[in-house]
């Protein structure tokens, strides 16, 4: 049952749109490379489709005509797109390439920090986790070389995780602090 403010026009308009629906969202995403413009485009599309409906040829197929407006549609977004073309000013520039420095410098710090925690293991806990995670090994090819359970092994492999983890905390704390 339709509701007072729909009319036949919008009845035919929403019932065209739904059986082509994904056709004209095939054809969007053909042209255009990003899904997220492809959604737009297509918002655009349907917009154009409801405004111009009056215009539309009944006597005619739906979909060609949906999709002749949905191409310009889609040129035009490129079009756009091109012309927002992204230039970063210096000062913002130099604020990225600081910003990727310190990444770089704490990943090291936390890496040595790891290496040095690593080394504070017991051996054989140590050569367990270079095994574990190191040229691909299988957690449960490991667990039946070790006559262990791949559940027993994940819970071992993760109190040595935890471990490592405060440990590598502990020595970034101690580091800050001198």
């Amino acid at each position: 049952m339709s509701s007072p403010q729909e009319s036949p026009k919008q009845n035919e308009f929403l019932r065209l749109l739904a059986e082509h629906e994904a056709a004209i969202r095939a054809f969007l995403r053909a042209i255009l490379s990003l899904k997220s413009d492809a959604d737009e485009a297509f918002q655009l599309t349907t917009i154009t489709l409801w405004e111009k409906f009056e215009e539309y040829d009944r006597s005619r197929d739906f979909k060609p005509w949906a999709f002749g407006i949905a191409k310009y549609k889609a040129l035009g977004l490129m079009r756009d797109r091109k012309r927002e073309r992204l230039v970063f000013g210096d000062e913002l520039v130099a604020r990225l390439a600081d910003e990727a420095v310190a990444s770089e410098d704490r990943f090291l710090t936390q890496q040595e920090a790891l290496d040095g925690c690593l080394r504070k293991l017991p051996e054989p806990l140590r050569d367990l986790v270079l095994t574990a995670y190191t040229n691909g090994n299988r957690i449960d090819e490991l667990a039946k070389d070790l006559g262990q359970t791949p559940m027993a092994l994940y819970k071992k492999l993760h109190r040595i995780r935890r471990t490592l983890l405060e440990c590598v905390n502990q020595t970034l704390d101690q580091e800050e602090a001198t």
